[in-house]
């Protein structure tokens, strides 16, 4: 079994803004609807996006094993929240996403029956979609800091 772990690390700034640090990048998160000036998209932009390209790497791997060849790939994701539990309002609904919809278009001179087994297996092996449809234990945790310390 190989095991890769992955590990991010971030730091409020002003304005609601947030910078995360990856392995090689650093990565903004915005609040659009209150900081539009910001230009970072909002958490839940990210996970459709990371859906997004988890699919897409996980389909070019696939295509390759099953000797299909895409030409393009295009991927449409959309998901609708209730706002209501973030910003506080009692309801009953869930703070995330009620659906995840999403839509693969690629061009491919595959036959039906070839592209419908590779989305299959796509769907099976994306880890960021299994962890979407399936629960993942989560703990969160917090330690007190005396002073803020910025992400290098």
């Amino acid at each position: 079994m190989s095991v890769v772990n992955f590990k991010v690390l971030g730091n409020s700034t002003t304005n609601e803004q947030f910078v995360v640090k990856t392995q090689n990048h650093k990565i903004r998160i915005g609040e659009n609807s209150s900081y539009p000036e910001l230009d970072a998209p909002c958490p839940v932009e990210y996970i459709l996006a990371g859906l997004a390209g988890c699919l897409n790497i996980v389909s070019d791997i696939v295509a390759k094993e099953l000797n299909i060849e895409i030409k393009s790939l295009q991927i449409e994701i959309e998901g609708a929240i209730d706002v209501n539990k973030y910003l506080g309002v009692p309801t009953a609904a869930r703070a995330g996403f009620k659906a995840i919809e999403v839509t693969v278009k690629p061009v491919s001179d595959a036959s039906e029956e070839e592209l419908q087994k590779w989305i299959g297996i796509v769907e099976s092996r994306c880890p960021v979609h299994d962890n979407l449809f399936s629960p993942t234990p989560i703990s969160l945790n917090f330690v007190r800091e005396l002073q803020a310390t910025e992400v290098a």
